[in-house]
């Protein structure tokens, strides 16, 4: 057995760095030998509680320092861990808590209302972390008090690098959630990777944590890459343009990982701002980023979005813009260091078939980044892992450079008249309009073509409001026949998961109830 615990990645800094700030939050502010011992201490709590090393735990919390308390405290107890989306439904909560088979939920004080319900109705315990707060649920059992007179366990329990860390469930888009079952090896390695190979990183920096940190992207890229540096980490638990720019500019922030639809944010709120934060390095990922917005963001900021590519069962990272390689924007860059990424055909269900250079295809990787599984579904996994290549369902190329871009989700493929039609270019012609802020196009079912094109928009709240006519006049000069949008709709703001990322599949339902 070869010995690894993604604890090691805070274990390792608080050894290294001591008195170094690992967490800001608010008016706190923990340095990374605090912040082991108290997640030792919870350890220590949760094996009083019964956990024992391989038990499987959910972690319930928003972007709050109990988090990574938490969550290194579950791994240092040889725990898994299982986050919990905060945005799901008490229905929702408890399917994830019974299928990954949680021995027990941990849960902020701050969401103990659904929380509580989820439990109970899963039949596990639940033990609450955070502050208490007057007039809200007060949880039977605290984490706290539970480990205030137990000794910090001495350091973490060993497990080995094949076994499981951490149980991510997929957003169900094709049907009931899955659990990725990522290991030890997989997640510390992306860490290292993120870390030391793809930019120009050090424990000097001061990162952002907007992302959700029950998200794969916040999880890995924000809190895990920034803990294996040793650099300080900037938590914000309820993100908007104008509080980033804020807490930004008053902690020195000087690194941004976020969603295309935080850049969007961003953007607008500069123009609110006399001062912007100098930001030094910006990774975008989790959805296509049109290129007219990081255009945008660039030049308010005077800076460079890297947009990189990745999946919860790819721990996430697979590829990103990297400056050794040069940037290329629209492209997701190459491959990380230690993972391939290839374009297969996509009709072929049963064997990869890779294609040349600048054909289209499915989106295929292998390496140290791709996860073990999904949790109790083995026809599901020999489906997504074939030939020893995970398959994403992305369809893509690569150039002769050796830059992936991503074209669309095989699920969001148009298919208008017999001809096949990618919303992404669609989307990425109407985000350069002047007035647009976002736009996300579907296909919505019609009699004549079997689907036709729908433009879904954001504007950006100006005068200057454009009709359907003019925006369809718009995408006519810069599109195909066949490709550009034949319906407008117009919305205040675009659906998003708890991810930030737009549900496309909440715009079709909207347009199948009108």
């Amino acid at each position: 057995m070869t010995a690894l615990s993604l604890a090691t990645i805070l274990a390792e800094s608080a050894r290294r760095r001591p008195d170094k700030v690992a967490v800001i939050d608010g008016d706190v502010r923990v340095t990374y030998a605090r912040l082991w011992e108290q997640a030792r201490t919870y350890a220590a709590g949760l094996r009083e509680l019964g956990i024992r090393p391989g038990d499987r735990i959910a972690l319930l919390s928003p972007n709050v320092v109990e988090f990574p308390r938490a969550y290194y405290g579950a791994l240092a107890a040889g725990a898994v861990v299982v986050p919990v989306h905060l945005l799901l439904t008490a229905d929702e909560a408890a399917y994830v808590l019974r299928d990954s088979g949680a021995k027990l939920l941990i849960c902020h004080t701050s969401q103990l209302v659904m929380g509580a319900e989820a439990a109970e109705s899963a039949g596990i315990p639940l033990v609450s972390v955070g502050p208490l707060s007057p007039g809200a649920p007060v949880s039977p059992t605290r984490l706290e008090d539970v480990s205030a007179a137990l000794t910090p366990l001495w350091s973490y329990e060993l497990r080995s690098a094949d076994d499981t860390a951490v149980v991510f469930y997929t957003s169900g888009t094709t049907g009931e959630p899955k659990g990725a079952l990522l290991t030890h090896l997989n997640l510390v390695m992306n860490a290292t990777v993120n870390a030391f190979d793809s930019h120009d990183t050090s424990a000097d920096d001061v990162a952002l944590g907007c992302l959700p940190l029950f998200h794969t992207f916040g999880q890995t890229v924000s809190m895990n890459t920034t803990f294996r540096l040793g650099a300080t980490l900037v938590l914000l638990p309820r993100f908007s343009g104008d509080a980033a720019i804020e807490l930004m500019l008053r902690e020195g922030v000087d690194v941004f990982h976020g969603v295309p639809t935080m850049y969007v944010a961003l953007v607008e709120a500069a123009a609110r701002h006399e001062w912007l934060p100098r930001l030094r390095l910006c990774i975008s990922g989790g959805a296509s980023l049109p290129v007219a917005v990081l255009e945008r963001f660039n030049e308010a900021f005077s800076t460079t979005i890297y947009e990189g590519y990745g999946l919860s069962e790819t721990s996430p990272t697979a590829t990103v813009n990297q400056p050794h390689f040069g940037t290329r924007p629209g492209t997701v860059g190459h491959p990380v260091w230690g993972v391939e990424v290839e374009v297969a055909r996509p009709e072929l269900d049963d064997r990869i078939e890779l294609v040349p250079d600048g054909e289209l295809g499915e989106v295929v990787i292998r390496g140290h980044n791709v996860f073990a599984g999904y949790l109790g579904r083995p026809e599901a996994t020999e489906q997504a892992v074939v030939d020893g290549w995970f398959r994403t369902g992305d369809l893509g190329t690569r150039d002769a450079d050796g830059f992936i871009s991503i074209v669309d989700r095989k699920k969001d493929l148009v298919i208008r008249g017999g001809f096949n039609v990618y919303p992404r270019e669609v989307e990425e012609v109407i985000a350069r309009h002047p007035a647009v802020a976002q736009v996300a196009v579907i296909g919505v079912p019609d009699v004549v073509h079997g689907e036709e094109i729908c433009a879904v928009v954001v504007l950006d709240g100006t005068d200057q409001r454009p009709s359907d006519e003019e925006l369809i006049a718009w995408s006519r000069e810069r599109l195909g026949r066949h490709k550009y949008p034949r319906r407008i709709r117009f919305v205040d703001e675009l659906p998003l998961g708890p991810s930030h990322k737009v549900l496309k599949r909440e715009l079709r339902r909207m347009m199948a109830a009108e």
